[in-house]
């Protein structure tokens, strides 16, 4: 009896601990007004990625993108401004490559019903402001995808070495849903059952900078 008791306190602790496990979502914004924008094109495209993960009921998946142009201004070490161009036509699946699984993703996901990358090809992370709080920089910036337009704020940290920077994001996570990206979503679509994905994607920046 005790044994069965236990085993029933272990369940119920791990049920909690899971259904304890939320996304949060970065909150957006109207998109900040901007009066200029320096362009220095200093970023080594090899070298900078956008990751992004989505999810569904059956699992999840992820990947990466890569940046088409970017600047990245830092003066006496401190973040001033950037702009990160993401060339849309580079989404790929990194879980399963290779595969064929991985191939029918990507096609999906640059696909007219997702993201439509022949008539969006682009999209784009302007900073506007950076704020450091407890050894954090606290970055907004306007983020455009699908040609819309939404001021968010995302944790990030910057490193200075041999005259190379680079700035690293936390994982964020977006609504896709407020960029016009609606495919297999619950808020706009009824009777998907478990065949539906999830509103939220995490993504993260890493940007470095030329030698």
């Amino acid at each position: 009896m005790k044994k069965v008791i236990l085993l029933v306190v272990v369940f119920a602790t791990v049920l909690t601990a899971f259904t304890g496990i939320k996304k949060e979502k970065t909150t957006v914004n109207d998109a900040v007004a901007i009066e200029n924008s320096v362009a220095v094109n200093n970023v080594n495209l090899e070298a900078s990625v956008l990751t992004w993960k989505g999810s569904k009921p059956t699992g999840s998946h992820n990947g990466t993108v890569a940046l088409q142009s970017g600047d990245l201004v830092v003066e006496n070490g401190t973040l001033t401004q950037g702009v990160f161009v993401v060339d849309m036509n580079t989404i790929t699946n990194t879980d399963m490559a290779g595969s064929d699984g991985a191939a029918k993703i990507e096609g999906h996901l640059k696909a007219a019903d997702f993201f439509d990358v022949a008539q969006y090809p682009t999209s784009k992370f302007v900073i506007t402001s950076v704020v450091e709080e407890e050894g954090k920089l606290l970055v907004t910036g306007n983020l455009t995808i699908k040609a819309i337009t939404k001021s968010i704020t995302i944790p990030a940290s910057l490193s200075t070495e041999d005259g190379i920077s680079t700035f690293k994001s936390d994982v964020f996570t977006i609504d896709r849903t407020d960029f016009n990206v609606k495919y297999g979503s619950k808020s706009f679509f009824d009777g998907l059952k478990d065949k539906f994905i999830n509103d939220l994607v995490e993504m993260s920046f890493e940007v470095v900078t030329k030698a």
